[in-house]
Order: C-alpha cells, then sequence, then structure tokens
C-alpha cells in the first residue's frame, strides 16, 4: 500500500521515458509532474530545485487547465537554440560540408584556433 501523500507534495504523473541529453547521451527517465499552479507556488522553493537538480518537469495547472510549464534553464535555452533559423540553417550548411568531405583534423583546428587565440590582444 502507497503512503498518504502529504498537501505539500505535488501530484505525479506516470514517469515517460525519454532519452537524456546528458554526458555519455545515456538513456534516463523523465519525470513529467502535473501540479495546480497555487500548490507549485506554495512550494516554489521545492519545485525549482527538482528542477534543477532532478531534471523534472512541472506542468502549471490552472482550474485543471494546462497554462505554464517548468524545465531546467540550460535545457530551455538548447530548446531555444534549436527553433533559431539562423542557426538551423548553420548546421545544415555544416552537415552538407561534412557530406561532401571538407573536414579538417581536429588538431588542425586546435592548432588555429590557437594561434589567433595568441594574435588577438589580451
Amino acid at each position: 500500500m502507497r503512503p498518504a501523500r502529504s498537501a505539500a507534495e505535488p501530484e505525479e504523473a506516470e514517469p515517460n521515458l525519454t532519452i537524456g541529453r546528458r554526458e555519455g547521451f545515456e538513456a534516463m527517465r523523465s519525470v513529467v509532474h502535473r501540479v495546480p499552479i497555487t500548490r507549485a507556488r506554495v512550494n516554489l522553493g521545492q519545485v525549482v530545485r527538482r528542477v534543477q537538480v532532478n531534471r523534472e518537469y512541472f506542468i502549471l495547472e490552472k482550474d485543471g487547465i494546462p497554462v505554464a510549464g517548468m524545465m531546467n534553464a540550460d535545457e530551455m535555452e538548447d530548446y531555444l537554440d534549436q527553433r533559431d533559423p539562423g542557426l538551423k540553417k548553420h548546421i545544415q550548411k555544416s552537415q552538407e560540408q561534412y557530406r561532401r568531405g571538407d573536414t579538417r583534423d581536429a588538431s588542425v583546428f586546435l592548432a588555429g584556433l590557437r594561434r589567433a587565440s595568441a594574435k588577438s590582444p589580451k
């Protein structure tokens, strides 16, 4: 039997299995919680800690209707970058160059960066 949940704990939805983006690209469980916005407000510190530390997601609801979501700031920045049309074009151009074989050895690339860094005023 599951212990009774205190009023301070957010309701938990069934966790979704997704692919994580942590080191090594291993699969990880992403837990999505649906929480009334009033309960999230009362427990904001705990909710933010869980978002930051555990990389959990929260959907905030008002009268049972989803109105906002919470996710880790790093993930949010990555998400916004993915939506940037200029970045998408740059990635597509890079992929085309790679397919054509227009690549360089990493050691050559790094040496060029070091030379440019040494020439620039500090």
